[in-house]
């Protein structure tokens, strides 16, 4: 045993029984203090009340145009980005993702034409633009749409 596992006992505290007669101290109102809504049972206002001044979510504008749910987002890599890979390897989204090139793991792979490519690699991704896939092609890599 260390000083450490020392801990002190648990406290034994009798829980507070309001309503029981003035001599508890906690008799007549049982502490919720005189008259008014708050002192009266289930007198409570809804969450966001304001005592009728106009609420803070009617006082702000109305936010106009929507947002779409369902929009397809691609991960995005350059072709300047798979020239710091050595000769002859094949980059997939594994190989992508263990480099951390892949920002979100659920979304597809895009690899576009920005900038230069001299290595011969195999690329295997979802989708290649023509300038990407005309690049790698040209350094002498394949090109795999999976």
């Amino acid at each position: 045993m260390k000083l450490c596992d020392l801990r002190s006992p648990e406290s034994i505290k009798k829980r507070k029984r309001v309503g029981r007669g003035n001599s508890s101290g906690h008799g007549t109102t049982s502490g919720r203090g005189t008259k008014g809504q708050l002192s009266r049972s289930g007198g409570k206002s809804r969450l966001g009340f304001e005592g009728g001044q106009m609420p803070l979510q009617r006082r702000l504008p109305h936010l106009k145009g929507f947002k779409n749910t369902r929009k397809k987002i691609n991960n995005i890599i350059n072709v300047w980005q798979l020239e710091k890979f050595k000769d002859d390897s094949v980059v997939d989204y594994d190989f992508l993702e263990k480099n951390g090139l892949i920002m979100k793991k659920s979304n597809p792979v895009k690899i576009l034409g920005n900038g230069k490519l001299t290595k011969k690699i195999t690329v295997k991704a979802n989708y290649f633009s023509r300038s990407a896939a005309a690049k790698i092609e040209k350094a002498g890599g394949k090109v795999e749409e999976i």
